[in-house]
């Protein structure tokens, strides 16, 4: 786990909204997660688009914008972001999302929201119990911690409360 701290380390220790993101520069998934005292709650998710024939600068101001007004209207008191990976057969697709993660991450640090990065074999492990769990087996498990009638939809949106979950069970391992 790799903490990027910009408040107070007991606002880490004992958060009580997660923000959870799944960065991508076509849609962003957000998720916002709260503790309490029956466990998480799901309380807000949905996706933060851009313009596809929009130019770069355009389309990374736009996820910019839109994590900016999550973050004014839900107030989290830290940010999990997935961590940006790469794969031989689409390497444009890591540069692409480093893109629209940079914007975010720097969302957060002016608006002095700590982030936490975790990699997407660390959420799969923690949600699911295995590092390779498909898209199917993440959006039933978490449909299943959250004790919900339906999946998640789209993928995007169960991704970031698959990250919001992760750093919520960490905490709770940590402090056991």
């Amino acid at each position: 786990m790799n903490l990027n701290s910009t408040t107070d380390d007991e606002e880490l220790r004992n958060p009580t909204r997660f923000l959870g993101i799944d960065p991508g520069l076509n849609r962003t998934g957000y998720a916002l997660l709260e503790h309490s005292l029956k466990g998480p709650v799901l309380c807000e998710g949905g996706i933060i688009r851009s313009t596809q024939e929009s130019n770069l600068a355009n389309r990374v101001h736009e996820i910019a914008s839109g994590i900016r007004e999550v973050i004014d209207e839900y107030r989290p008191d830290v940010m999990v972001i997935e961590q940006v990976f790469t794969t031989p057969k689409f390497p444009k697709s890591s540069i692409i999302m480093a893109h629209a993660r940079g914007a975010i991450i720097y969302v957060a640090h002016e608006a002095t929201v700590p982030v936490v990065h975790y990699t997407p074999t660390q959420i799969k492990r923690l949600i699911t119990g295995s590092g390779r769990a498909s898209k199917e087996q993440m959006q039933h498990a978490i449909k299943t911690e959250l004790g919900l009638k339906t999946i998640l939809e789209p993928n995007d949106v169960a991704d970031a409360f698959a990250a919001a979950l992760c750093h919520y069970h960490t905490i709770r391992i940590a402090c056991i």
